[in-house]
């Protein structure tokens, strides 16, 4: 029999090939965003049926209403949240892996893509200052990196001292929210330290809550909200006088350990027992990406490694990355950050990541330098955040709203300290300080 169940037209692959190759080309539109359900239903509602639309209207469909209702976070001017900023290397070697459908949970289905996702990984460890035994995998987020890592310390902690009634980690009051979901997951206590005035836990604020019950200190590697770096050669001899893991959580900064002039904020970084860094933040990847690593990988492979008779046939001689995370079917997802950095090399990374803390600074001098606006902290990283003078919170809301809208920038409000501000997080090297200055004086002196 030679007929398939699912016959597509050659036409609509060169279609789709060729709007992939113009959208890398041109990057998003920044005045696209969210649309509401009921927008994006009478078009989209009933499009699965029981013939099928065929691949043209359904590709028609992704371009003319799918992806105009999604916000474009790749843009220079998208500077809320963690924004990505993936090279167009990357983004074009996305398009390929995804044709390649390879399977790189071990080692007999995807050698040739592990080996390569492990220069990525030895390039960060070596970032890292990590030794040979350091290693580990690429898992789709900081949430699912963070989990593993976790899981992994937990692991480690039981094998040492008798189980507590409550298990405990301690992280900065400025940890990230992931952290929190993962002790829900867990089912472990967390303890919040207080942080300074720019937000970095120190090792004296978070040795007074280390207990019996604690199996892991979390240090903020680039804190999201304000770009805090916690004290981590501090918080690393803390951890090893009461045999505690240090893990890391640069997500969003730990990006900067390749920029020489940002790699003394991370003293300490090489004693700490995990890390993770997102590729799609601050490394110029496309989504979705997190690089997990272990300073020793053997600890990470004893917590996740998974048995069954199905997998009695799987090589365990060579590197499985399904051993190393809370995971086992995975897509070669590291793959192209390995290809950008090949393409570009690890200067050029250097170069831009440094690019985009000038941008920041070029930003937050600017900032100061207007009566109408109070520059409150920044660039830590590359964050800043800042409160227009003569403005209330709605009005805040709303300037931003109508920006965003516009496509002129993306600027959000947050919280610090208990006031709302705008934040800032510079992570694409192409913005330009003088348009994102331009915007900021529209608000109100």
């Amino acid at each position: 029999m030679t007929d398939t169940p699912f016959p597509f037209d050659p036409g609509a692959t060169a279609a789709m090939l060729d709007w992939t190759a113009q959208r890398i080309a041109d990057g998003p539109d920044p005045k696209h965003g969210a649309q509401a359900f009921a927008a994006l239903e009478p078009v989209l509602g009933g499009s699965i049926t029981a013939e099928g639309i065929g691949a043209r209207e359904a590709f028609a469909l992704f371009t003319d209403t799918i992806v105009p209702s999604t916000r474009p976070f790749g843009h220079p001017t998208s500077l809320s949240f963690v924004a990505a900023a993936p090279s167009r290397a990357a983004l074009s070697f996305d398009a390929a892996l995804g044709a390649a459908g390879i399977f790189a949970g071990n080692w007999d289905g995807g050698a040739g893509a592990i080996h390569a996702e492990n220069q990525a990984l030895r390039w960060l460890a070596d970032l890292a200052g990590w030794p040979a035994t350091a290693g580990g995998v690429f898992v789709a987020g900081g949430t699912l990196g963070n989990l593993s890592a976790l899981h992994a310390a937990r692991h480690r902690r039981a094998q040492a001292v008798p189980r507590p009634e409550r298990w405990a980690l301690i992280c900065s009051v400025e940890a990230h929210s992931s952290i929190h979901a993962v002790a829900r997951v867990m089912d472990v206590d967390v303890i919040a330290v207080p942080t300074d005035a720019g937000g970095r836990m120190s090792a004296e604020a978070a040795a007074p809550h280390v207990s019996d019950r604690v199996f892991a200190v979390v240090g903020n590697g680039g804190a999201t909200n304000c770009g805090a770096v916690d004290d981590l050669a501090g918080l690393a001899r803390l951890c090893a006088a009461h045999g505690l893991w240090l893990h890391v959580d640069g997500a969003y900064g730990g990006a900067a350990l390749a920029d020489p002039q940002q790699r003394g904020l991370f003293d300490g970084i090489e004693r700490a027992d995990s890390l993770i860094v997102d590729p799609h933040k601050w490394l110029f990847a496309p989504y979705d990406s997190c690089a997990l690593l272990y300073r020793d990988a053997g600890h990470g492979a004893a917590a996740h490694g998974q048995q069954a008779v199905y997998l009695d046939t799987v090589d365990k001689t060579h590197w499985n990355p399904s051993d190393y995370a809370l995971h086992l079917t995975r897509r070669a997802r590291g793959l192209p950050l390995w290809f950008s950095l090949a393409v570009h090399g690890t200067d050029a990374y250097a170069q831009a990541i440094a690019r985009t803390r000038a941008i920041a600074e070029a930003i937050a001098r600017g900032i100061a330098a207007r009566d109408a606006l109070d520059l409150l902290l920044g660039p830590q990283l590359t964050v800043i955040l800042f409160r227009p003078r003569a403005m209330a919170e709605a009005d805040m809301v709303r300037w931003a709203e109508t920006h965003r809208r516009s496509g002129a920038l993306l600027c959000l409000p947050t919280r610090w300290r208990g006031e709302m501000v705008f934040r800032l997080c510079i992570v694409n090297p192409e913005t330009d300080p003088a348009q994102v200055l331009s915007v900021l004086d529209s608000l109100p002196g």
